[in-house]
């Protein structure tokens, strides 16, 4: 696989946020979302074998281990690479754009899928049925950057079932939405949802890699 960086760190999001984690970042991605904050993991990168890689994650003695982006799961490569994870004894989070079907993903794994809202501009982009096949272990995930992007969110919380099929997020987009203003609306609303931040960015400086 094409591999941007493999690091240590902590989790800033998920219901695994704090948690110690290695992340190994794939490069490429077929979206351009508006709020992007990983555009170097678009190109470059450099190949390594599933045995590189493994060798590289064995070193940090963490059995959490995320694969993300970039978009991971557009290197097909990608889904045999989370079977052997899985088999060596990790447990796995695949943080994935939604906008490629999720159904070859081993069913160890925990997706954490990324329900792209209108103010990302890449809402046509999605694989709609991917929100039917997540699971009590899954995690769906909402980035706002606005109003809109909640009221949108919300009805699509509602339309799929979402709360009662697998955790909820709803995040801020960072430096655009107000963490309060969504709490507030998420309070008034009695939404079963989780409210997140990022919380390695407020651990480290926003644009810091390898976080």
């Amino acid at each position: 696989m094409r591999i941007t960086e493999i690091f240590h760190s902590i989790q800033g999001e998920s219901t695994h946020a704090g948690r110690p984690c290695v992340f190994v970042r794939l490069t490429g991605c077929p979206l351009r979302c508006t709020w992007c904050d990983t555009e170097y993991a678009f190109y470059g990168g450099r190949e390594l074998t599933d045995d590189d890689i493994l060798t590289k994650i064995r070193a940090f003695d963490c059995s959490l281990v995320e694969i993300t982006g970039g978009e991971p799961l557009a290197q097909s490569a990608c889904f045999p690479f989370v079977s052997k994870l899985c088999d060596a004894g990790y447990t796995v989070l695949i943080e994935t754009s939604g906008a490629i079907d999720i159904t070859a993903v081993d069913p160890r794994a925990h997706v954490i899928l990324d329900v792209k809202c209108p103010g990302s501009g890449m809402t046509d982009r999605m694989h709609w049925s991917n929100l039917q096949k997540l699971t009590a272990k899954d995690e769906a995930k909402f980035v706002l950057a606005d109003r809109a992007d909640y009221d949108w969110a919300c009805e699509v919380v509602n339309r799929y079932d979402l709360a009662s099929r697998c955790t909820v997020l709803f995040s801020s987009a960072f430096g655009t939405l107000e963490l309060r203003h969504l709490a507030d609306w998420v309070l008034a609303d009695r939404l079963p949802i989780r409210v997140q931040t990022q919380l390695h960015k407020l651990i480290w400086t926003p644009d810091m890699r390898g976080v």
